[in-house]
């Protein structure tokens, strides 16, 4: 055995390990608190969502063990074969699935659930490292965007063919990954833009809005050089802008009804606290009558008394903010930030660009769901149905996000050698 793998394990980064189990632990505690049942109040209750989470957490430290056991440049190696598998499980799940909340996208195993959406996010990672991190590979040429765009593409379109909008959102944050290797911020501009329009589009008259856009592209070519490269340039994106805005009504009428509800909500075109907007208003009492230290575990009366829907998943931080206050609440969100940041330093000291790349995208998409979970629970941004890593109940998502940032911390334990 050479004397690198012989003290792997020294290598390991126990900073990030920790904030793991500090952050799997606190979800647990709070999955028992949001389903909390006095006829069975013992947490390792196998009958109850918190017993059946002590297995997952328990299956996933297990594969953590794996994964860290593993010669590091196993990873690189698998990294299409893994996605292809992925791709495959996304069509299976069309054929053989189960049905679940409108969206025919698990595997069901008895009371056990398998959904193969949660895998393709570090898949997909993985793959898109592993292109980019070739030689002769880069950014600024067609080819690479092009060819990394389906990467990415591949899996959005089949989880929507599944109605999992929300997880199908998570992929556009390898846009990140993309910018960091090279992609232009214009890029980046321009996908804002495209939001911002949007938005703009299902609030203002169209024909206002197109107005607004012809007063803004000529005073812009008043004060740029009278050029026909910058006259064309701008006539380009008047015309892009203008097919935005007009696309809009196509991409909302293809919505589902719930779907379109939710952004009449948050948009403030619509006012229904009873159905639509119920879970984000009680999730703002929650979080509201916590005040500065909470209630106290297990005092939460939204939470004792189920007044917000899937409080043990997608709404689990309201239950953190309702017992634990704004102390609990910005404690966690301290400890993802860290998690974050310490993935950006470890990004940046990789020797392997595979590695580099992978990290990007592990912290790409645990911002994603951080920003998009937290934002929706206070009602900054509509509800899309994403959980909070580590922290909401459920064992594919806890798999997924434990394997996710698992290889990671192999990857970088390995740093010292030359993987490819």
């Amino acid at each position: 055995m050479r004397k690198s793998q012989q003290g792997i394990f020294k290598n390991i980064d126990w900073l990030m390990v920790i904030i793991y189990l500090l952050l799997v632990t606190m979800g647990w505690i709070n999955i028992y608190a949001s389903v909390f049942n006095e006829d069975h109040y013992l947490i390792t209750d196998l009958t109850q969502k918190y017993g059946k989470q002590m297995i997952w957490i328990g299956t996933s430290l297990l594969l953590a063990l794996i994964i860290l056991v593993i010669d590091g440049n196993f990873y690189a190696a698998v990294s299409w074969p893994l996605w292809i598998l992925v791709l495959l499980s996304l069509i299976a799940v069309l054929f053989f699935g189960t049905e679940v909340s409108g969206s025919k996208s698990w595997f069901r195993f008895g009371e056990f659930g398998i959904q193969p959406a949660e895998f393709a996010k570090f898949a997909t990672a993985m793959v898109l490292a592993k292109y980019l991190s070739q030689l002769n590979i880069k950014m600024t040429e067609v080819k690479t965007k092009i060819i990394s765009s389906i990467i990415i593409a591949l899996p959005i379109g089949l989880i929507l063919l599944e109605n999992e909008t929300g997880v199908a959102l998570v992929f556009f944050a390898f846009i990140l990954v993309l910018y960091r290797e090279g992609l232009s911020g214009n890029f980046l501009l321009l996908g804002v833009v495209a939001i911002v329009l949007f938005i703009l589009a299902l609030l203002i008259n169209k024909t206002i809005l197109i107005i607004a856009l012809a007063i803004i592209s000529a005073i812009l070519f008043l004060f740029m050089r009278k050029t026909s490269q910058n006259f064309i340039l701008l006539f380009s994106l008047f015309v892009l802008s203008s097919a935005i805005i007009y696309s809009v009504d196509y991409a909302y009428n293809h919505l589902q009804s719930h779907q379109k509800k939710r952004i009449d909500v948050f948009l403030g075109k619509e006012s229904d606290i009873k159905k639509a907007g119920y879970n984000v208003n009680q999730s703002l009492i929650a979080i509201g009558s916590g005040g500065l230290t909470g209630k106290g575990f297990l005092n939460g009366t939204q939470t004792k008394y189920d007044f917000v829907p899937e409080q043990s998943t997608d709404f689990i931080f309201c239950t953190v903010g309702e017992e634990w206050g704004f102390a609990g609440t910005a404690v966690v969100i301290i400890l993802f930030l860290i998690l974050l940041l310490r993935i950006l330093f470890i990004a940046e000291r990789q020797r392997s660009s595979f590695s580099r790349i992978y990290a990007y995208g592990v912290a790409s998409i645990l911002f994603f769901h951080l920003s998009v979970n937290v934002g929706m629970t206070i009602g900054l941004a509509p509800v899309i149905g994403i959980p909070l890593p580590f922290f909401s109940y459920g064992g594919s998502s806890l798999w997924s996000f434990t394997i996710l940032l698992f290889i990671l911390i192999k990857l970088d334990a390995y740093r010292l050698e030359i993987l490819r």
